[in-house]
């Protein structure tokens, strides 16, 4: 556990079939494969939810985000300043990038999770193009480091620069000095 682990984490479990379905989702949606009223793009986001306490989180269950509420106000006028204030260009245009939950979605997904007697721990978000300062992805940019801030969420980071080698790692709440080692378990 890093200095800057304000969410004081110490061990984080990821179930090896919570991996791989976080794994499948962003291939899919690098595939273009889309479910039934989900955004049609190349962005992969979604929950997790599980059990917190004294210091350590274990994963019971993903979920992938199917609805961005990105270009919808007053989410679109926020994301926009956002990718203007942070954002490092890329291949996509700023206007397109960066996604919100759809707060009706995230509602149910948070009443569904408690129903399971699950709290909402994190959410995990895919990069998929390497930069030239940054060819492998795997750490959270500044605009995550400023959208997780207070979020008291743990936030996966899947690179999917080499989508047969994907990596995954942890950051408490989106920030870069704040990786949270992953241990995969059985299940």
């Amino acid at each position: 556990m890093t200095q800057n682990n304000k969410l004081n984490i110490r061990s984080l479990s990821l179930p090896s079939s919570c991996r791989q379905l976080l794994i499948d989702h962003c291939r899919r949606k690098l595939a273009g494969n889309y479910l039934d009223g989900e955004e049609k793009n190349l962005k992969a986001f979604g929950l997790l939810a599980g059990e917190r306490s004294a210091g350590q989180v274990i994963i019971r269950t993903a979920l992938p985000l199917l609805k961005n509420a990105r270009a919808v106000e007053p989410h679109r006028r926020f994301m926009n300043r956002m990718m203007e204030e942070h954002a490092i260009p890329s291949e996509t245009p700023l206007e397109k990038r960066g996604w919100v939950a759809d707060p009706e979605e995230l509602a149910e997904a948070v009443a569904a999770f408690s129903r399971d007697g699950l709290a909402l721990v994190g959410s995990y978000h895919m990069h998929r193009v390497a930069w030239e300062h940054d060819q492998i992805r795997d750490t959270p940019t500044t605009l995550d480091n400023i959208l997780g801030r207070d979020s008291r969420l743990v936030m996966f980071i899947i690179s999917m620069v080499n989508p047969e080698e994907p990596i995954i790692r942890a950051y408490a709440e989106g920030n870069s000095e704040a990786e949270i080692p992953i241990e995969i378990i059985e299940g």
